[in-house]
């Protein structure tokens, strides 16, 4: 009796888990189809329309590999001065460094604080400005589409079909944009070698160039992916990816965030204190 009870209870389970995994591929099929039909409204020269406020939400600003939460730099913050953990946006995981390179961006985690050019104000960078934990605006038009990012008044210029190359090298690059589908494609480069990916201290070199795609995924959502390569760092060409979500409160917009001010102590503190001494 116990022997058919107990082969009853295993076909019913067997049955279970069929109909479970039906479900499952009927909903991931259905949510797929959903995305891939979804279409986004267009602007007067028929493109996809990207105009709003975005934001990511994750912790790729901290790390874009993934790491577990930990303490912070400034132990008088408490639990505030934590970094939390979060999962790598890097696609397979690891960042492709070549092995000086490797080491050099361990040496700039160790003194985070004190070379992470965006405590001190400096422009982000490309693709970092985009997820920071700071919102940034598109504002799109037919020959050019401008993104202004809230932090340090950062800003670029995406000149759509564009030729022309950066004539010196720049915090923020130069980028020539190009349709490709329902795609914004952008080609960046003519940076300098001053920024930062993340506050993990993951570097780049000035041969950087960066291809980023934003793609609308829903009214609300976007796409976002960068191919990041540098030959003088990287062994390979590497990817992020991440959901970019809009801005979606009664009168959304960029605020003011003049960080000079905020870092003026930080930089040159010790040069006040050093005169008042004296």
């Amino acid at each position: 009796m116990r022997s058919s009870r107990l082969s009853a209870l295993s076909k019913l389970t067997a049955a279970l888990t069929v109909t479970a995994a039906a479900l499952s591929g009927c909903s991931a099929s259905t949510s797929g189809q959903a995305q891939a039909e979804y279409r986004a409204p267009l602007t007067a020269d028929g493109k996809p329309d990207l105009n709003g406020i975005w934001q990511a939400v994750n912790t790729a600003h901290w790390d874009l590999e993934g790491h577990p939460a930990r303490k912070g730099p400034v132990a008088q913050l408490g639990a505030f001065g934590g970094i939390p953990g979060g999962m790598s946006v890097v696609e397979g995981g690891e960042i492709p460094y070549q092995p000086w390179a490797l080491e050099k961006k361990k040496q700039n985690a160790a003194k985070w604080l004190e070379l992470d050019p965006a405590v001190k104000c400096y422009l982000p960078g490309v693709p970092r400005a985009t997820y920071m934990p700071f919102p940034f605006q598109i504002v799109q038009g037919a020959d050019q589409i401008l993104l202004a990012y809230e932090f340090a008044q950062a800003s670029r210029t995406v000149f759509v079909n564009g030729k022309d190359s950066s004539p010196l090298e720049s915090w923020m690059g130069w980028s020539n944009g190009r349709w490709e589908g329902d795609t914004l494609v952008v080609d960046a480069s003519g940076f300098n070698d001053q920024t930062w990916f993340d506050a993990a201290g993951n570097f780049h070199s000035e041969a950087l160039t960066v291809v980023e795609r934003y793609t609308r995924t829903g009214p609300d959502h976007l796409m976002y992916e960068a191919t990041i390569e540098d030959p003088k760092v990287f062994t390979r060409p590497w990817k992020i990816q991440m959901p970019l979500y809009r801005r979606v409160e009664q009168h959304a917009q960029l605020l003011e965030f003049k960080c000079v001010e905020f870092a003026e102590e930080l930089m040159y503190g010790h040069l006040v204190k050093e005169t008042t001494q004296q």
